[in-house]
């Protein structure tokens, strides 16, 4: 009796001191979802405040409501560690300052316009040309950089926090007044669900993404070049010297563009191609096609050494590939961490550049008594090997 005692103690002391992938999940888990409030500071507009969207996996998204940034969110690796894997800043200060799109909400029309002008009905509208001769993102005071109300969600399936906004007539240059609304919803899947709606009052052009940096490593831990990419695109958007879309659409095939099966970031970026050479990386429209109505998986993301797998599914036509060809070491981010070339990649769903004035793709214009809706999901998990 005494001996069959001292191992049932034993093998308790032995379970209970045990370190495993699992009880790592563990100490990061709660109990329920959740969603907390906390103030981020004071932007031009009034105060700022920072959401935290949790599961009880352990998963945190956390947005501020300038600019409708996403600062941090947290993946876990193929030990059940999480760690964030998003780009940004520890402070508002930073966040108001000139930065790389860090995160942020994009609009009223995501990437770029072409010579900073578009027209409507006969009528021509000029643009801030805020990127060489062309509008980029949204204008010198896009959706990134102002102030957006907040109210939190809470069901059984997710938590999360609708935003909203109204873009007034002319904002920008862009014609009438536009209500916005972006939620951002976690749920118990580790997915992050992106929804996106506009209404106009007038006839008016509509493009919305998320800009979120990612790497797959963890933020500021080396480059995104050993990644490995798959997309479902069996065509791109080849572009000029300031990176507008000519000669419409073309096949990936016998192109660094061709990730249909899967490759290293690295290995599309030493190819010769010329489109390559442009900003020294990728920054392109890959044509996912679709009716606009369909979630869809769009890409595919693994990262080796860490297990992380990111999954991108989307509504959207296209999705814009950027490999942080434009990052130089030069930004100090979260941690005091240094983001060099290459340091992330995004993923934007959208429309595709310049489609005002391309009519040949899918068009972006919205009039009163229609509703612009769309969906993108990212989805995180593990795998042991490679896609």
């Amino acid at each position: 009796m005494t001996q069959h005692v001292t191992l049932v103690l034993l093998s308790l002391l032995l379970w209970t001191t045990c370190s495993t992938p699992e009880n790592k999940v563990e100490t990061n888990a709660i109990d329920e979802m959740n969603v907390e409030k906390q103030a981020f500071g004071m932007a031009p507009e009034g105060p700022v405040e920072q959401y935290t969207l949790s599961n009880t996996n352990g998963m945190t998204v956390k947005i501020i409501t300038y600019g409708g940034i996403i600062t941090h969110l947290t993946a876990p690796d193929r030990n059940g560690v999480y760690e964030d894997v998003v780009l940004g800043f520890d402070s508002l200060a930073a966040y108001l300052q000139p930065h790389p799109y860090f995160g942020a909400i994009i609009g009223r029309y995501g990437n770029r316009i072409g010579g900073a002008r578009f027209s409507l009905d006969g009528k021509e509208y000029p643009l801030a040309a805020n990127n060489g001769p062309n509008s980029l993102h949204g204008g010198l005071v896009g959706f990134d950089k102002v102030l957006w109300s907040a109210t939190e969600v809470r069901n059984e399936e997710r938590v999360g926090i609708k935003l909203t906004r109204t873009s007034p007539d002319m904002e920008e240059g862009f014609p009438g007044n536009l209500e916005v609304t972006m939620s951002y919803y976690l749920d118990q899947e580790n997915r992050l669900w992106m929804e996106y709606e506009a209404v106009t009052d007038k006839p008016t052009i509509c493009n919305l993404t998320n800009h979120s940096y990612f790497n797959l490593k963890g933020a500021g831990n080396g480059t995104i070049e050993d990644h490995v990419i798959r997309f479902s695109a069996r065509h791109y958007s080849p572009v000029d010297s300031t990176l507008i879309p000519i000669k419409g659409m073309a096949s990936v095939r016998n192109t660094p563009f061709d990730f249909l099966h899967p490759k290293t970031i690295r290995s599309g970026l030493n190819d010769p191609h010329e489109q390559i050479q442009i900003g020294g990386g990728f920054d392109h429209n890959m044509v996912l096609g679709g009716n606009g109505s369909e979630l869809k998986l769009a890409a595919t993301v693994y990262e080796p050494n860490t297990g992380r797998l990111m999954e991108v599914y989307t509504e959207e036509p296209g999705l814009q590939f950027y490999t942080g060809n434009f990052l130089d070491g030069s930004i100090t981010g979260k941690g005091g961490k240094s983001y060099p070339k290459h340091a992330a990649f995004c993923m934007e769903t959208q429309h595709y550049p310049d489609s005002p004035n391309q009519s040949m793709f899918p068009s972006t214009r919205l009039d009163p008594g229609e509703t612009y809706r769309t969906v993108t999901m990212h989805a995180f998990s593990t795998r042991n090997q490679s896609l």
